[in-house]
């Protein structure tokens, strides 16, 4: 069996990725893990194979949502490894479901207000309040027919098989930013920050990377991303690696600086204590962390929900998975609302902004049309 057939028997909850492909089908079980500093050491449920998990990134905010399922179905090397109650795999899936195009609902901020926050945000680095601000924009469809989250894997699937996907109490997407993950000793994580559009041609593809590469606003941008994750895992790690310079990630729509670490804990944890130091990662929320978040909260003009927080799964032993929820959509029968965000630092343009915000929209908006 591969990934795409698992899929097509419609699980309640799903997480893929290049190392692991997961289905739960039924819910034994949703706890919600509360709000506060304490929530993910909270989560730390026990005595089940697997938990899929998907966490608000204010901690302030209710929506973070632990699912343990009837049944998991992994896939490992194309075989199915199921735990919990049977499940029928054999049967034919299910005929495809009315689908109708999305259409354009709105915003919380309008793009010329959303500008206007980009400035302040800017006129605040200047001053030195700050010196990086992941700045978020909403983007809100609606549609004749409910949103089929499978068909949107699916699609996503097709055109985003390196990425990490997910299914999640109504949260759908395709992250290309691994947070963290723990198998025994071992952790690895990959810090992504800078975003340039992919290229028509080889040559003009080739271009953007270099450009993207060599800029030094970007530089700055994802260099404080970097260092954070790789100061936080040295708490845990004395065997720590990462490349000096950034790498270039390059996905079907956009291309990224990336870092990918990698390192052996001193002690055993569990993957969520690691969570808990990384997120929010200056990837989605800033530098000084504190005075990003305050920033975001009189700026941004929107609850975030569970958007650029961590989703993913951890097993009974603390292993586990996670991801930054980014490239996703909040699906709500005919109502799906979308998300992107921005690095803002010093040498930021907000029009170049925005149309970066559109750049990555796009991914979400294709998976839904």
């Amino acid at each position: 069996m591969i990934p795409t057939e698992l899929l097509a028997r419609r699980p309640h909850t799903w997480w893929s990725s290049p190392t692991t492909t997961l289905a739960g089908f039924g819910e034994k079980e949703v706890v919600d893990p509360g709000v506060g500093p304490d929530r993910f050491r909270r989560a730390e449920v026990t005595g089940h194979p697997v938990v899929f998990a998907s966490f608000a990134f204010d901690e302030r905010a209710a929506q973070s949502v632990l699912v343990i399922p009837e049944t998991v179905v992994e896939l490992i090397d194309g075989h199915v490894k199921t735990k919990g109650a049977q499940v029928d795999l054999s049967r034919p899936p299910d005929a495809a479901r009315p689908h109708d195009r999305p259409r354009f609902a709105g915003s919380s901020l309008p793009d010329h207000l959303w500008l206007e926050a980009v400035g302040a945000v800017i006129g605040l680095i200047e001053t030195g309040v700050v010196k990086k601000v992941v700045l978020a924009r909403d983007h809100a469809l609606w549609s004749k027919e409910p949103f089929d989250p499978y068909r949107v894997l699916q699609r996503l699937h097709l055109r985003f098989p390196e990425c990490f996907l997910f299914l999640i109490e109504g949260l759908v997407g395709a992250s290309p930013e691994l947070l963290i993950r723990k198998n025994e000793r071992q952790i690895s994580a990959v810090t992504l920050a800078g975003t340039a559009a992919r290229g028509d041609s080889p040559e003009t593809d080739e271009l953007l990377g270099k450009e993207l590469s060599t800029s030094e606003k970007t530089r700055v941008e994802h260099r404080l991303a970097a260092d954070s994750v790789r100061q936080i895992l040295t708490d845990f790690c004395s065997d720590l690696s990462a490349p000096l310079e950034p790498e270039l990630l390059r996905l079907a729509n956009v291309q990224h600086l990336a870092t990918p670490i990698a390192g052996r804990l001193d002690e055993d944890v569990h993957v969520l204590d690691l969570v808990r130091a990384l997120h929010p990662t200056p990837a989605v929320g800033g530098v000084p962390t504190a005075e990003a978040l305050e920033v975001i909260a009189s700026l941004e003009g929107m609850d975030r929900n569970r958007y650029a927080g961590p989703i993913g799964f951890f097993r009974a032993d603390g292993n586990g998975e996670f991801a930054i929820a980014l490239r996703c959509a909040e699906l709500s029968g005919a109502r799906a609302r979308l998300f992107a965000g921005n690095g803002i630092v010093a040498g930021s343009v907000p029009e170049e902004e925005l149309e970066e915000t559109r750049l990555k929209l796009a991914a979400m908006l294709s998976a839904l049309e």
